[in-house]
């Protein structure tokens, strides 16, 4: 993480993407794009430091379902709030009931002997061949002349958050490893979601619940390697992504990286 990105108590997995190499030896540039979970617990102090980043848009990507649970963000000063719904990390409204309110025998036939696993690959597939259209419009979102500085979040910053940042990144040249070790940073203590069930606990780890509920809260390589082979299952390869079926253009690319990278040893 950049020195100069604050630190927040009530928003999980924040951070900054700068830093990153990316496209002609470039890098991805600092104070511009940033990740997280919801804003919805951010305290006064989180808000005073997401508006000292002069932050102009906050891309939510969280659905109907996730509202209900966590409520909307907290407004930041001097930033455009846009929602651009992808769907819920692994089925939608049901499964997301299924996570705070199911009973262990149910949670075990849903989730054990790799269920949960599944579940989750199968999502992240899914999100790539039906959700070109959000995410095209989340490409275009940060090119406008309003875009940037911008944050760009999901629920626990790691799954709709973790795949939409990743095809800015792709945009922006950044190597497909680059990108891996971004995401899978979301794992780390300070990042990692703090689940509720629906009574108010939360499940302890080493606990069965906990074990049954782990992978559809962590990030997994096998997880953005199930999108990326969705990509090239349905296109040519990861350019043809961007051009054909998110409508990248030669120009629009161009302004991305344009505003988006810098030379490294201005980064250094």
């Amino acid at each position: 993480m950049d020195r100069n990105t604050p630190v927040l108590t009530g928003v999980r997995n924040f951070r900054d993407v700068g830093g990153l190499p990316a496209a002609d030896g470039r890098a991805v540039r600092h104070g511009l794009l940033f990740r997280s979970g919801h804003l919805a617990h951010a305290t006064p102090e989180d808000v005073a430091a997401l508006a000292g980043l002069g932050l102009r848009s906050v891309i939510d990507l969280r659905g109907t379902a996730d509202l209900r649970a966590e409520r909307r963000d907290v407004p930041v000063p001097g930033s455009t709030h846009r929602s651009i719904a992808l769907t819920d990390p692994a089925a939608g409204p049901k499964f997301h009931g299924l996570l705070r309110e199911g009973d262990l025998a149910t949670l075990r036939a849903e989730l054990g002997h790799g269920g949960g696993e599944a579940r989750m690959i199968a999502a992240y597939r899914n999100r790539v061949v039906t959700r070109t259209g959000e995410h095209a419009l989340i490409l275009r979102s940060l090119a406008e002349p309003d875009g940037l500085p911008a944050l760009v979040h999901c629920s626990a910053g790691k799954d709709r958050a973790g795949w939409a940042i990743a095809v800015v990144l792709l945009a922006l040249g950044v190597p497909e490893e680059a990108i891996l070790a971004d995401y899978l940073a979301s794992n780390g203590p300070a990042q990692a979601y703090r689940f509720r069930r629906a009574d108010g606990t939360v499940p302890e780890p080493g606990s069965e619940l906990w074990t049954l509920l782990r992978p559809v809260f962590e990030a997994r390589p096998e997880y953005l390697r199930a999108a990326w082979d969705a990509v090239r299952e349905h296109w040519p390869d990861p350019e043809a992504y961007l051009r054909d079926g998110l409508g990248l253009t030669g120009e629009s690319r161009r302004r991305l990286r344009e505003l988006l990278l810098t030379d490294v040893r201005l980064e250094a």
